[in-house]
């Protein structure tokens, strides 16, 4: 099995570059007249743009081929107040970046921010979500890149969670198909486990991500090993490996929080479970804060307790 290593957004081996610069709404209002505004904005997306293409391409140079995009990239381009025409001035910047990613077969994905809950009860918030899915989509088309995914999770819990399992699917089914075939679906950490998550994407047949960190922290008693193989089988219609989250808590095994690193025993006993439990390959968003740091500390890890595998280049073995 081959499986390749990621990380989110920041790189930390880079100094002062960041493709996530913002402009909030209240220092957008402060600003004169339009032009001002659209003069912040399009300075703001140029810098962010210009860091992300730097960003993709240190990965190139040290072998990284799997990579989370911030969902911070076009500031305010979701707020309804604003809503400008991004497209307008950087299509071919978004082109660009499109075709450096597939040029490099990397593989990259967006997880929009928490606020954005399908199965909400507030109308509103459906709405909203819907919007900054769709912008979402609009990114991937604009690269050109057909093989991008958002991860979400199932969101709110209202009215219990059997309740809130079918309001996910019902509002799933009304969402426009250019994001349906984007979706794919993450266990969380405190309501609906790895066992709920599966079952909803096998009823609307999308990709699940096993994040194996929240299934620690919220199971019902499932053997990970036993549900495995399910979730890869979600992704057997699409053409791409299936997607793992790791991460380590920062203190005690069933800590929320991310820890800085990955613990190296921790991994290692993951993958002995993957060998055990199926025969795909598979690629692993790490989720550390760290980001690119701890990627290449956890490879450099495995080589000093020799993890019985062949490492491929600077993010990627084979079990």
């Amino acid at each position: 099995m081959i499986i390749r290593l990621g990380y989110v957004a920041i790189t930390l081996n880079l100094k002062n570059v960041t493709s996530s610069s913002t402009v909030t709404f209240a220092n957008y209002n402060k600003l004169k007249n339009e032009e001002e505004k659209l003069k912040k904005l399009k300075s703001v997306t140029f810098s962010n743009l210009d860091d992300l293409e730097t960003i993709l391409k240190y990965n190139i140079k040290n072998n990284i081929h799997f990579y989370r995009l911030t969902s911070k990239l076009i500031p305010l381009s979701t707020h309804p107040e604003v809503l400008w025409q991004y497209d307008r001035y950087f299509s071919k910047e978004l082109k660009r970046i499109g075709e450096i990613v597939k040029k490099s077969n990397m593989r990259i994905d967006f997880h929009p921010d928490q606020f954005n809950v399908v199965n909400s009860i507030k109308e509103n918030v459906v709405k909203d979500t819907l919007r900054n899915l769709n912008h979402a989509v609009d990114l991937y088309d604009l690269m050109d890149y057909d093989d991008g995914k958002l991860v979400i999770h199932v969101g709110s819990s209202a009215g219990g969670k059997g309740d809130s399992i079918n309001r996910f699917i019902d509002n799933f089914n009304e969402f426009p198909k250019r994001i349906r075939k984007r979706l794919i679906l993450e266990n969380d950490d405190k309501i609906f486990t790895a066992k709920d998550v599966l079952f909803i994407c096998e009823k609307i047949k999308i990709p699940m991500v096993l994040d194996v960190h929240h299934h620690n922290c919220k199971n019902d008693g499932e053997n990970l090993s036993d549900l495995m193989k399910n979730i890869f089988d979600t992704w057997s219609c699409e053409n791409l490996p299936p997607k793992i989250h790791f991460s380590s808590p920062k203190e005690g095994k069933l800590d929320r929080k991310h820890a800085d690193y990955i613990d190296v025993n921790e991994f290692a006993s993951f993958l002995n479970l993957a060998k055990e439990s199926v025969n795909n390959d598979f690629d692993v968003m790490i989720e550390a804060k760290k980001k690119d740091l701890a990627l290449f500390k956890l490879i450099d890890d495995l080589r000093k307790i020799n993890y019985p595998c062949e490492f491929i280049d600077e993010s990627t073995i084979k079990i």
